[in-house]
């Protein structure tokens, strides 16, 4: 039987994925048609990205699963129209490994206070090396696929690696702790501290003017995982009054982030563009392919949503 796959992402996405998705569908060894246009009723799966044209999903009635192009899915979690499986992208030769490489850059960055050498306008020789990463404690604000890669490299490098998630966790090279009070344990003794949680009710403003006021004075933050994990006046606010010494960002509550942003001009805020990791074509279509083939197969998909949690 003919495996329809439809393909729900904006125009230039198809322009990226269609020819490494149907070389990862041919390696798989379905019969299958992939288009941008199937009839509702026919379709099996879809290739999913949050904003597309496809938000009801009541005509597609013989839907199997819903396979995410992204790793957030915030957007589409509780869309009450979408009752199959819903699986988040995770894409470790390509998503894990881009955050691994973007977060490792600049943990060391701040650790080693290239900055201020990199921009030393009045050419100032200042003879003060760095201490060694041993001396550096890192903390990490979610420990799921993405916060408990980026905490293993950098415990490789030698850092005191703790983490923090919802509920307790055993991870080789981190301490890992949860709860309010393993929370504001971590906060407590980290100089650099890395958001990867996802956004949820119970994470939305997670750095707030309260718990800002836990780090030890001077620490960075660095939020590549969600722009809603922030209260941004109380970041401002800490950065203005050293109690934070830098932030750089990667992801913001509206993106691209306003021409007239108070981050774009604070001397403290580094702001990268919504870079610090991308699915790579061809990697997450093998992902892809390999869900389709467990549907066909029978057999349990990989990475499926938990509604109740948000993701």
């Amino acid at each position: 039987m003919t495996v329809n796959i439809l393909f729900a992402a904006h125009e230039k996405r198809w322009a990226q994925y269609e020819t490494p998705l149907r070389t990862a569908l041919d390696a798989i060894g379905i019969d299958y048609v992939l288009s941008t246009s199937h009839p509702p009723e026919d379709v099996d799966y879809i290739v999913y990205a949050p904003n597309s044209d496809v938000q009801d999903f009541t005509p597609y009635t013989r839907l199997k699963a819903v396979l995410n192009l992204w790793a957030g899915v915030e957007t589409a979690v509780h869309n009450p129209t979408l009752k199959v499986p819903f699986a988040r992208m995770v894409d470790a030769e390509g998503l894990t490994q881009g955050m691994v490489e973007w977060v490792t850059g600049h943990t060391l960055r701040h650790h080693l206070g290239m900055d201020a050498h990199i921009v030393n306008p009045d050419h100032v020789w200042t003879a003060e090396a760095p201490p060694v990463a041993a001396d550096r404690p890192v903390g990490i604000l979610g420990l799921g696929e993405l916060g408990t890669a980026c905490g293993q490299a950098l415990a490789a490098l030698g850092f005191p690696v703790s983490g923090w998630a919802r509920s307790a966790k055993q991870i080789d090279g981190i301490t890992a702790y949860h709860g309010d009070d393993g929370l504001r344990e971590i906060l407590s003794t980290s100089e650099i501290v890395i958001l990867l949680l996802p956004s949820t009710p119970a994470t939305e403003n997670i750095l707030n003017a309260e718990t800002l006021s836990l780090l030890p004075k001077g620490a960075v933050i660095i939020n590549p995982g969600r722009g809603q994990l922030i209260d941004d006046d109380a970041l401002i606010a800490a950065l203005d009054s050293g109690q934070a010494g830098h932030a750089t960002l990667d992801v913001f509550r509206v993106e691209p982030l306003p021409p007239g942003h108070p981050y774009w001009a604070h001397p403290k805020v580094t702001v990268t563009p919504h870079i610090a990791s991308e699915t790579r074509p061809p990697s997450a279509s093998r992902a892809i392919a390999e869900n389709i083939r467990r549907g066909e197969a029978g057999e349990p998909f990989l990475h499926l949503v938990d509604r109740d949690a948000g993701y």
